[in-house]
C-alpha cells in the first residue's frame, strides 16, 4: 500500500479574496493571465486521484496587504477563519498556514496569536517580502521572536520582487523571478542571523529551494568575507541552509531534486503540489514524475520519505 502524501505547498482561493485582490489592482497577479479556478470539491478530487491524504492550505502571492493596514488585518482574519472552517469541515484533509498582514507588525503579532490560540493553525505562510520588507529586515524581529517562541512552522512563498518591472522582461514572474526572490529572502535570513537567533523556527523553502542549492557555497564564501573573524560554526551559511526544509513543488525532476540533494539530506525534503496555481494536468504530471523518479534510498519511495518527514513537522496530522 502506498503512503498517503502530505502536501505542504497547496493553495486555496476563496471567492471573496479574489474579488478583493482584483479590486486592489491584481487582475493579472504576478503577470499571470488571470486567477485560476478553485473549489473545495476540485481540490479534494485532485487529492483523491493522486493519493494526497492532507493538504496544508496557504494563500499565495500577492498576499493580503494591498496598501492599507486596517484592510489587510480584516482580510487576513477573514482568510484565516475561512481556512480553519475548511479544516474543521473536512477532518484530516486540510491543514492551515495562517496569513499575516505584514509589513504591519502589530497586526501580524495579533494575527499570530489569534491563529494559534483561537484557530489552531498548523503554521504561518510568509511571502518572500511585503512591500520591499524582506525577511531579514530588523523590523520583523518581534514577529520571528514570537514564531520562535511557538516553535512555528514557517512556510515561505515567493512573490514578485521589488524590481520586477525591469527584471521580469514582460514575462510571468513565477517563471524565474519567484525562484530568485526565494533565494534572495533565504539569503537575507541567513546573513541577518535570523535563523541562528531563533532556532525554534522550522522553515519550509518552496520549489526545491529555488536557486539556493546551486548558490549555497557562493553565499557561504561571501558570508565568511563579511562576518568578523571567529564566527561560530553555527553561523556557517551551508549549515544553516541544511537545517531548513524544502518542498518539491514545481519541476522537481529531472534536475531540481538532484541539485537539492547535493545540499541537504533526504530527511529535509517534503512533497508539494502547488495546486491550484499549478493547473490540474500539470499537477498530475508533476506527481507522476515524482512517482517514477529514482527512489531516494534503497527500499524507500518519495511518497514514504516525504510523508515521514512531514509527520515530524505536523504530528497532529491523523495517521495514514
Amino acid at each position: 500500500m502506498t503512503s498517503g502524501l502530505i502536501d505542504v505547498h497547496a493553495h486555496h482561493l476563496p471567492d471573496f479574496y479574489v474579488q478583493q485582490a482584483t479590486a486592489a489592482g491584481h487582475a493579472h497577479p504576478d503577470g499571470m493571465g488571470g486567477w485560476p479556478s478553485w473549489s473545495v470539491r476540485d481540490h479534494l478530487d485532485l487529492m483523491d486521484r493522486n493519493g494526497i491524504e492532507t493538504a496544508m492550505l496557504s494563500l499565495s502571492s500577492p498576499g493580503v496587504h494591498f496598501g492599507d493596514d486596517k484592510a489587510a488585518r480584516l482580510l487576513a482574519r477573514r482568510v484565516n477563519e475561512y481556512t480553519a472552517e475548511l479544516a474543521r469541515d473536512h477532518p484530516g484533509r486540510f491543514g492551515t498556514f495562517a496569513s499575516l498582514p505584514l509589513p504591519d507588525l502589530d497586526g501580524a503579532l495579533e494575527e499570530i496569536n489569534f491563529a494559534y490560540d483561537q484557530l489552531g493553525a498548523d503554521g504561518v505562510a510568509l511571502l518572500t517580502h511585503t512591500h520591499g520588507v524582506y525577511l531579514g529586515d530588523a523590523r520583523l524581529e518581534p514577529v520571528f521572536a514570537e514564531l520562535d517562541r511557538r516553535k512555528a512552522v514557517v512556510f515561505l512563498h515567493p512573490t514578485s520582487p521589488v524590481c520586477w518591472e525591469q527584471s521580469a522582461l514582460g514575462r510571468p514572474r513565477p517563471m524565474v523571478e519567484y525562484i530568485f526572490d526565494t533565494a534572495r529572502t533565504v539569503t537575507d535570513l541567513v546573513m541577518a542571523g535570523v535563523l541562528t537567533r531563533h532556532p525554534g523556527l522550522r522553515v519550509i523553502v518552496p520549489h526545491c529551494g529555488g536557486a539556493v542549492p546551486v548558490l549555497a557555497d557562493r553565499i557561504n564564501e561571501f558570508m565568511r568575507l563579511f562576518l568578523p573573524a571567529g564566527t561560530s560554526p553555527a553561523q556557517d551559511a551551508v549549515r544553516q541552509l541544511q537545517g531548513l526544509y524544502y518542498d518539491m513543488a514545481g519541476t522537481a525532476f529531472p534536475r531540481q531534486v538532484p541539485a537539492l540533494l547535493q545540499l541537504v539530506d533526504p530527511d529535509r525534503v517534503l512533497f508539494g503540489s502547488d495546486y491550484c496555481w499549478t493547473p490540474t494536468p500539470l499537477a498530475d504530471a508533476h506527481i507522476a514524475a515524482i512517482d517514477t523518479a529514482a527512489p531516494p534510498a534503497e527500499g524507500a519511495t518519495w511518497r514514504c520519505l516525504t510523508t515521514a518527514n512531514a509527520l515530524r513537522l505536523f504530528p497532529q496530522v491523523p495517521p495514514h
